[in-house]
């Protein structure tokens, strides 16, 4: 695939201010620490932060954490993440106290080449997500060049993703080429079969990926909460289970799409079921499209597992985006283990697409199997 954007490395940088958006929407320990569970993301951003450094350029990165939504939530602060950065780096982190404030606005000033500000989480300025041609400029004021690397963020219009550009000259870091270089060539020129695995809760979020993959996948897996959506367009009870009953019409046109195209779309065949969604609720395994009342699906059952499985084992290339089942739940995890074994042990192209799958991968002791895990969510 043939990346046509331009990089760090098509503009000077050296004695410049940088204005670097990275993605540090990183998991928390939910005790009110600080403490980061998962600093993959800090990691992702070291080589485009490191060869700015490098370079001479003065750094002022920013991000978001969480939704804040507008608010200045202590919990949410990035301080923790400047903390780690600075060890990752081997140096000083300089730590903001806000945004576009007194405090970073001198900061900024005072930078000087080869050192490194860590602006306040972006999401704490109401105007971050609506893309406020005000925050935009006021950011973009701080510095002389715009370096986005975000890529789990990238695909949203906000402030310090888009808006800046409007103001500075702007190209991409290493993290956003390495990522579509990997993703957009498997699936611009893949080895093949190519089998898409989709989990996670929603048909509605899965929408154009579904879509885009109907034009070039061999097969289509569905797991997870979305699977019954599709079970209760086919006719299928799907008891108290999560259900987007508006968008039954489109998972049947999806099955539909995928028979006219020649394209195998796998669903469960059976399910395990549960009387609530608890660690430890009363469960057992019933086919599927025949869950009692009372009870609601949390995960794929064993004759899925073997179907799934099978499925990757002569696969050419594979991606992966979203847990089968309640992955946050040992007794419903199974599926997803399963599936995370099977790519291990694959001799295809494994791409992991972000978010649970990756934490899945990771916590299982996968991620060295894998071709690529994507530092993007869905």
């Amino acid at each position: 695939m043939n990346y046509n954007k331009k990089t760090v490395k098509d503009v000077d940088v050296s004695g410049k201010k940088v204005l670097l958006r990275c993605d540090f929407n990183v998991p928390m320990a939910k005790d009110g620490s600080g403490t980061i569970t998962d600093d993959k993301r800090i990691r992702a951003a070291l080589p485009t932060i490191q060869y700015l450094l490098d370079q001479n350029a003065a750094v002022i990165a920013c991000s978001h954490l969480g939704k804040p939504k507008g608010e200045v939530k202590p919990e949410l602060s990035l301080k923790p993440v400047a903390k780690r950065l600075s060890e990752l780096l081997g140096k000083d982190v300089i730590m903001a106290d806000d945004v576009v404030g007194p405090d970073a606005q001198a900061k900024a000033a005072a930078l000087q080449p080869g050192q490194i500000l860590l602006l306040e989480n972006t999401r704490f300025e109401k105007g971050e997500t609506k893309n406020d041609p005000a925050l935009a400029k006021a950011m973009a004021d701080m510095a002389e060049i715009y370096v986005s690397d975000a890529f789990g963020a990238v695909h949203r219009a906000h402030a310090s993703t888009a808006g800046v550009a409007d103001y500075l000259p702007a190209v991409s870091g290493f993290l956003i080429q390495k990522e579509l270089e990997i993703i957009g060539g498997a699936l611009a020129n893949p080895k093949r079969p190519l089998v898409a695995i989709l989990g996670g809760s929603k048909v509605s979020s899965k929408i154009g990926v579904i879509n885009n993959l109907l034009e070039i996948a061999d097969t289509i897996i569905i797991g997870g909460g979305m699977a019954y959506t599709f079970s209760a367009a086919q006719g299928g009870k799907v008891g108290d289970s999560l259900l987007e009953a508006d968008w039954q019409e489109y998972a049947n046109d999806m099955v539909k799409k995928a028979a006219e195209k020649g394209v195998k779309l796998l669903l469960p065949v059976d399910t395990v079921v549960a009387t609530a969604f608890a660690p430890d609720a009363e469960n057992k395994v019933v086919k599927n499209g025949e869950i009692p009342d009372g009870w609601q699906g949390l995960d794929i059952g064993p004759e899925t597992i073997k179907l799934y499985c099978d499925a990757v084992k002569d696969a050419g290339t594979v991606i992966w985006n979203g847990p089968m089942g309640v992955f946050e739940f040992p007794a419903f995890a199974k599926g997803t283990e399963a599936v995370a074994e099977a790519l291990s042990q694959t001799s295809a192209i494994t791409i992991i697409g972000g978010g649970d799958s990756a934490a899945a991968v990771q916590q299982l002791g996968y991620a060295d199997k894998m071709t690529h895990i994507s530092t993007g969510g869905g």
